[in-house]
């Protein structure tokens, strides 16, 4: 009898721990970071990274044929999660007692993504400011390479000066690939990422004034 009791508080406690807890969602996050922690090679601060994914019948929408919307910018947490690890973004912020979150976000679709599908996200700094980086997402379907849809991100840093980290991580020994590749070599801002920048302002400015 007690082995039926122990079944049943161990299904008891299965059941409350799925319904509380996205645990796809963690899991998956969980072999994200062991992956690019231990068994892919670190990158350049201002590389291009990739990831896979898979459609599944849990990103559907309601037609049953391909991924919903809200499930891309869910995509992107794996995706960023692999780049910071990669390029030792994450390390450098927390060196310095800061912390990174997502300040706000734009995606462009394209063309779906169907189901039992495999696609590509590319992740890679578009641009930084003094408090903010800028990362432009892309889910690629590896036949035809082409973009079904493409995001651009801004990443708020807390507590640490955006300018020294990248600073650091493109120069002297932080950097991958050595001397050759070190060099502060800030890119251009995008116009598509500086007309979004504008508009993030007077969304600011409205919501500030009760509009």
């Amino acid at each position: 009898m007690i082995y039926y009791y122990l079944a049943i508080g161990g299904l008891s406690t299965m059941l409350l721990i799925y319904w509380t807890l996205d645990l796809h969602y963690f899991t998956r996050m969980g072999l994200v970071y062991v992956r690019s922690r231990f068994m892919k090679k670190r990158v350049h601060i201002l590389d291009q990274t990739k990831v896979a994914g898979l459609c599944l019948t849990t990103d559907v929408d309601y037609l049953l044929t391909h991924m919903n919307n809200a499930r891309y910018l869910r995509e992107l947490d794996f995706a960023r999660a692999d780049f910071y690890q990669r390029t030792g973004l994450y390390s450098a912020i927390q060196a310095k007692g800061g912390a990174v979150l997502q300040g706000s976000s734009t995606i462009r679709y394209r063309k779906f993504i169907r189901l039992f599908s495999i696609y590509h996200i590319t992740s890679k700094i578009i641009y930084w400011d003094g408090c903010s980086i800028y990362m432009e997402h892309r889910f690629i379907s590896p036949g035809d390479e082409f973009v079904r849809a493409i995001a651009i991100c801004k990443q708020r840093l807390l507590n640490v000066d955006v300018e020294e980290i990248m600073r650091d991580l493109l120069s002297g020994e932080k950097c991958p690939g050595g001397p050759e590749a070190a060099g502060y070599t800030k890119p251009e801002i995008p116009l598509e990422l500086l007309r979004w920048m504008e508009s993030n302002e007077i969304s600011s400015a409205n919501l500030r004034n009760g509009c």
